[in-house]
């Protein structure tokens, strides 16, 4: 199969998604009238007007992407999450799974005034949403562990110095994480700003690729593992997590020490974080991938 079928086809999927049934590619030089671009996840974005087609890492498993696509449309979930534009998922002449989405302004990390207490807002209205028990039941395990896995695979690989102490961090953190006992909230799997998009009706989720059931502390895993390693500054975290709490965040006690909750989750959002800033984004990883091995050799 040729590109150009590929392009052709998603031209064609953006043309009939577009609102109003106006070609979504109308006034567009044919230069502009189709941007694709990979993300760091392995998977790609078709750009053209004012709809996103997401070509989905190949691994991906189509029946839980079906599934995670319906969750979000459900009254529990959709009034936090950005709305497909079809529910179920398509198959692209290439293989890969696609979805289709409107496009919306989203969160850039590293900018400035993020909005860290109604972003701790949206999290806990999603931790505390319970869409009924088939959905539930549906939805596969939250991606936090496996996301691990992933990163210690891809480590060993690496040819940096620090390998042999990034193999062990990571070997002990996965062998604690198996440990974990399972909590049954419906958990984004792989929340940061960047999964955040400012929309008409307020600040809303992105990306379903990892939604599923478990420990709402992997949601605020990356935050709190930032915060801990000097990435992300007082103010941000405290704001955020005092917003979660106020909305009735189950992730961590309302009162008190949270780190009794975060602490696992947050060590293994640093480890992964830094094997994909030396492997996956070197080019964009700047100062924040010292601070992070620095976390991890504290570790």
């Amino acid at each position: 199969m040729t590109d150009d079928r590929l392009a052709a086809w998603l031209t064609a999927l953006v043309d009939a998604a577009a609102p109003g049934g106006a070609p979504a590619r109308a006034g567009l030089s044919p230069e502009e009238a189709l941007v694709r671009r990979s993300t760091p996840s392995g998977a790609e974005l078709a750009l053209a007007g004012d709809v996103v087609v997401k070509l989905h890492h190949p691994r991906t498993d189509a029946a839980a992407l079906a599934a995670r696509l319906r969750a979000v449309t459900v009254p529990g979930l959709a009034p936090l999450w950005v709305q497909p534009v079809q529910r179920e998922p398509l198959l692209a002449p290439d293989g890969r799974l696609a979805s289709v989405w409107p496009r919306v302004e989203v969160l850039v990390e590293g900018a400035d005034n993020h909005p860290w207490a109604e972003a701790g807002d949206l999290l806990a209205a999603l931790h505390g949403a319970e869409p009924d028990g088939t959905l539930t039941k549906a939805l596969p395990a939250q991606g936090g562990p496996a996301r691990v896995e992933r990163a210690l695979r891809r480590v060993r690989e690496l040819d940096h110095a620090a390998l042999p102490d990034l193999v062990d961090l990571g070997g002990r953190l996965l062998a604690d994480v198996t440990t974990e006992r399972p909590r049954p909230t419906v958990v984004h799997g792989d929340w940061h700003l960047g999964q955040l998009a400012h929309t008409p009706e307020g600040l809303r989720l992105l990306d379903v690729d990892d939604l599923g059931v478990g420990d709402p502390a992997w949601d605020l895993s990356r935050p709190a593992g930032f915060w801990a390693a000097g990435v992300l500054d007082d103010a941000a975290w405290t704001t955020f997590l005092e917003a979660y709490r106020e909305a009735g965040g189950p992730a961590v006690p309302a009162q008190g020490d949270p780190w009794t909750h975060l602490d696992l989750p947050a060590r293994c959002a640093v480890f992964v974080a830094t094997v994909r800033a030396l492997t996956v984004q070197p080019a964009h990883s700047g100062d924040s991938a010292d601070a992070l091995l620095e976390a991890c050799s504290r570790m």
